[in-house]
């Protein structure tokens, strides 16, 4: 099984200076902002029936 792949900038300021955070895995703190957050896999979507998403205007 391959590495997580790691975030590229911060959710919250968007520079790039992150390292992983003490709490664990997943735990990213940025060096820019002084801020802590967590990235978590939630699973995958399911697949349309239609070529039609809910919301979405098609052209």
């Amino acid at each position: 099984m391959s590495e997580r792949a790691a975030p590229f900038h911060c959710p919250y300021c968007g520079d790039e200076d992150l390292r992983p955070h003490e709490t664990g895995h997943g735990a990213w703190e940025c060096r820019a902002c002084s801020r802590a957050f967590q990235l978590k896999f939630l699973g995958l979507l399911a697949p349309e029936t239609s070529g039609n998403t809910p919301g979405r205007e098609q052209i």
